[in-house]
């Protein structure tokens, strides 16, 4: 079901009344589809425990386990409003000291946001 599917449907079948063959038509009824809001974010990491070392690479991934519509992602650091990416998948490439800290991603439906718990970055 698509937000494209709402609106007023009806149906129309031929039909033998008992005297003659004819068109009947039902009662129009209205169909609403809502938008479910993202929730259940969470993020996952490789490799595994956050901990990269020093000039490594980091992948972090974001998943919402519910929404609809179209669903956007935007990646946050420890303390700092700056945006630091943008789609599911994040990648510290040449970790240095520096990139040490706390990371969240957010995932929005247009309407809402919600946001997965932090994940420590350890870079060693």
């Amino acid at each position: 079901l698509q937000l494209n599917h709402r609106g007023r449907y009806h149906c129309k079948a031929w039909v033998n009344n008992g005297v003659s063959w004819g068109w009947e038509e039902s009662a129009p009824v209205t169909v609403t589809v809502h938008e479910v809001p993202s929730s259940g974010v969470s993020l996952s990491e490789q490799p595994r425990r956050g901990q990269v070392a020093l000039g490594g690479c980091l992948v972090l991934s974001c998943r919402a386990a519910r929404g609809t519509g179209l669903l956007s992602f935007s990646w946050h650091g420890e303390g700092s409003g700056a945006l630091l990416g943008t789609g599911p998948h994040s990648e510290l490439h040449h970790g240095g000291d520096n990139d040490s800290g706390q990371y969240r991603c957010q995932v929005s439906d247009g309407d809402s946001v919600a946001e997965s718990d932090p994940l420590n970055v350890t870079v060693l």
